[in-house]
Order: structure tokens, then sequence, then C-alpha cells
């Protein structure tokens, strides 16, 4: 399994892109600003979106992809998402007000997008991919994902707070790669727990629960482009250790641009 980081920021700025990764190359999971670096090309190759939750900076492009490259495509875009995550998109963005209803354009019965609902805990095979769908915690009903690979499954937290069963169901798994998001820095930590995101404080607990293989490597996502530098240091200066005194974990850092093949 090929894994691009199109983008892994928590807000925009020069260089910054949100959250998106696109799997193979039919598959995106996510679809934040950085899907905009993908080629008209790349993007009508991308058959199968996986939404975690419906804030702006995860489905910001998804509208605007639909219509770049709905004349190049033969089949509907498969928008999996939670039902509430739908409901948002068709209330609120696909509306005919924000943006045209692309799940009825041109007709209902060929409509160049088509919303797929998901649950958590389902495992859903497409596009010669497995994919599992993890429980998050967030200010609305959200979800991370788990993709398997040749050498064992990524595995995203996706936005959201404390997630005990988050772990529960990760450490059954033999993941070859961790993605967490880290929004806020230690100063933070009281907008961090509104918002239900990790701060570096609540990283370090979080990470103490997990037991996943010696030398997995965890790639932290999602920090906010003002608190990027400082959480940069504060992550760097943890030491937390793997669950059951392993050793400690190996703690890296997530960038727009890599790929990785698990």
């Amino acid at each position: 399994m090929k894994l691009r980081v199109l983008g892994c920021s928590g807000a925009i700025s020069q260089g910054c892109r949100t959250t998106s990764f696109l799997v193979n190359r039919n598959i995106l999971i996510d679809a934040g600003t950085g899907v905009g670096d993908l080629t008209l090309e790349e993007m009508a190759e991308v058959d199968h979106v996986f939404l975690t939750h419906s804030h702006l900076d995860h489905i910001a492009a998804l509208p605007l992809m639909v219509d770049s490259v709905a004349a190049m495509r033969s089949a509907p875009l498969q928008v999996h998402a939670l039902q509430d995550t739908i409901d948002a998109l068709r209330t609120h963005v696909f509306n005919d007000t924000i943006w045209p209803d692309f799940s009825r354009i041109p007709s209902s019965a060929t409509p160049f997008l088509r919303f797929v609902p998901l649950a958590v805990g389902e495992t859903i095979h497409v596009a010669d991919a497995v994919l599992e769908v993890l429980p998050a915690v967030h200010t609305v009903p959200a979800v991370g994902y788990a993709v398997q690979g040749n050498t064992g499954w990524w595995a995203f937290s996706g936005d959201t707070g404390r997630n005990p069963a988050f772990w529960e169901r990760v450490n059954a798994l033999p993941v070859a790669m961790l993605v967490i998001e880290t929004a806020f820095s230690r100063r933070e930590h009281r907008l961090a727990e509104r918002s239900l995101h990790l701060s570096s404080d609540t990283l370090a607990l979080e990470l103490a629960e997990f037991c996943g293989p010696q030398g997995c490597p965890i790639y932290i996502t999602h920090t906010k482009p003002s608190e990027t530098a400082l959480i940069y240091q504060e992550v760097c200066s943890l030491d937390v250790q793997v669950a059951g005194g392993r050793g400690a974990h190996d703690i890296r850092w997530l960038e727009a641009g890599q790929v990785f093949e698990v």
C-alpha cells in the first residue's frame, strides 16, 4: 500500500495544507486543502473519499475537486462517511446555495457524487484496499481509519480527544505506522480539551496506552501553524514509554509530500 501525504496541517499558511492522504492512486482519506496539489489527471483517478468528519479543514477541497473532474469521470465519486457527516454536507455544503448538489447533478440516476454511509467498526473492501473504521472523540461525530498494507496496518486517529476505544482496537492490530493528531501545545491545553483535540501533554497520556510492535513509527499530524514550533519542542522532550515497558516510542513528524509504503 502506497500512501502520499497531501496535507497534514491543522490550518493554512504558506506551505501548510490541511489534512488529506492519497492511498495508492484512487482513495483519499479526508479532502483538505492538500488535494489541490494533485493534477487534474490524479484527481480524476480518485474513486473513493473517506471522510473522518465534517469540519472544513477536512472537507474543504471536496466540492471543488468534484467540480474540477466531473467531466473527466464515467462513474460517480463515492464519498464514504458517517451518516451525520453526510447529513452535514448535504445541509451545509451541497445544498445548491453554498455549492451545487452534485449528488443530484446531472441527474439523481447518474450523479457526479454518491454518498455511502459507514459505521464505526466496519471493515470496507474497495479498490483493492481494506479499511477499518476506528472510533474518534470529537466535537462532531467523527472517526479514524486503519488501512491494511503488506507489512501491517496504517492507523490514523483523525481529530480526537482522549480515546480509550481507539487504543483498544489499534492494540489488537499489527500496526506498521501510526499517525496521531496533536493540534495544540501544552500552553493551550484548555483549548485542546474544550475542542476535543490532543495537546502535547495529552499526547503523552494517549501514547502511554499504545502497545504496538516495537519500533513502530508514530507520526504527529494536525499541528496549528502558529503552534507547530512549540509543539515540536514539547513532543521532542517527551519521554513516553511503550505500554509494557518495552522502551520509548519512535516519534516522528509528518510532512506534506512524504510518500510511504506500508
